[in-house]
């Protein structure tokens, strides 16, 4: 017991208290400058993971990734063939987007901005961000310089997300209108409800305006689809809509009187999915919402199983296209907006050639097979549904 009891009391009397002193750093670190900690998190984590420094620690501009843009490079012309996508508001979608999260370059405000201005030269006129991922700024500053040399800004469809944590009535009529500033934009294309509830709601409850007024999760919910109907009737956004819901948390906001359709949804879409996004997504097309996919390549940290997969190697094969673009073009013709990310100028060029070509029905059918293969199914990521 001697030992056990030395073992026990230095645990107690000096690691714990290390570790205790370590969180409450980590926490006032992330709780610091940045309006929501978590996106400060996640601008840290991804860099870390490609074994990057990120530029929450050592500052913007030190990350390699993204080149510049050369001085004198004007806009191309816009893809041959290009798609949209119509909206319940009149407005129309551009079908290939640029997601700007989730990799280390969209996480330097350098290398972000670079991104942008990238892709609106080379042709590509969706950019679809999230308060979250704390470069707003970055992303205006590469709008205003596309439009500087000569991309009309009545052809650029912009996104971005409403963050759980500013969920509720007066919050989200706080918050949504200084993204305006932020992004040095007149007017927002479209501005969605991220997620239907924080990912941490089981310790964090709805929303800081939610908890304070004992609101369901639904209610708290229909408070700001309220808010950000007002909103658009005022001209902040074109269109709202939501991201990550389920076909029940849809109907909540659908069943709704006096306030704007829901005019999105953006979930995880690639041919692997959950029968809770298969429902979604059927749900979306019987109520005229249309779908933005993300994780249309199977996921940010398993796309490179896609290659595994048989049919969608014989099809990249057989088009002379890389799994990648067969995968994108796929969800195209499912009527699925896709917005897969890069900060590589070739990598942006390959994405916006998949105009270039066009499945047979029947080789899309095939891959809507893959969806019934649990041999297949389980090698990617499935995303939860919250409740």
């Amino acid at each position: 017991m001697g030992v056990l009891g030395a073992v026990l009391r230095f645990t107690l009397t000096r690691i714990i208290p290390v570790l205790v002193l370590l969180v409450a750093l980590v926490l006032g670190w992330l709780t610091t400058s940045t309006p929501i900690p978590e996106g400060k998190l996640f601008a840290t984590f991804f860099p870390f993971m490609k074994g990057l420094w990120p530029a929450t620690i050592v500052g913007h501009g030190k990350m390699p990734g993204t080149p510049p843009v050369p001085d004198d490079m004007k806009p191309e012309p816009r893809p041959e063939n290009e798609m949209f996508v119509e909206l319940p508001g009149g407005h129309r979608v551009p079908q290939n987007g640029l997601g700007m999260c989730c990799r280390p370059t969209a996480y330097d405000d350098v290398l972000a901005e670079r991104t942008v201005l990238w892709y609106l030269l080379l042709g590509g006129r969706h950019i679809d961000g999230a308060h979250i991922y704390l470069n707003h700024k970055a992303i205006g500053r590469g709008i205003q310089e596309a439009i500087r040399r000569g991309v009309p800004r009545d052809e650029i469809f912009v996104t971005t997300k409403l963050w759980p944590s500013y969920f509720g009535y007066n919050s989200t009529k706080e918050i949504v209108p200084t993204w305006l500033d932020e992004l040095g934009l007149e007017y927002i294309d479209l501005v969605l409800m991220h997620m239907p509830i924080h990912p941490a709601h089981a310790f964090l409850g709805t929303s800081k305006e939610c908890n304070k007024l004992k609101l369901s999760k639904t209610e708290c919910r229909q408070q700001t689809w309220k808010a950000l109907s007002e909103l658009r009737e005022q001209g902040i956004m074109r269109n709202v809509g939501v991201s990550n819901f389920v076909a029940h948390q849809l109907a909540d906001l659908t069943e709704m009187e006096n306030v704007a359709p829901v005019s999105m949804n953006q979930m995880i879409f690639n041919p692997f999915l959950s029968s809770d996004w298969v429902e979604a997504a059927e749900y979306c097309r019987q109520h005229g919402i249309a779908i933005t996919g993300y994780n249309s390549l199977g996921g940010m940290l398993q796309h490179h199983e896609t290659k595994t997969v048989e049919t969608l190697t014989g099809l990249a094969a057989k088009y002379n296209r890389s799994v990648a673009q067969i995968m994108l073009r796929w969800a195209m013709a499912k009527q699925v907006v896709v917005i897969p990310g890069t900060g590589n100028p070739d990598y942006m060029r390959e994405n916006l050639s998949i105009y270039d070509f066009e499945l047979s029905e029947e080789d899309v059918r095939a891959i809507d097979q893959l969806q019934k293969s649990r041999e297949t199914s389980k090698k990617f990521f499935a995303m939860p549904k919250l409740e």
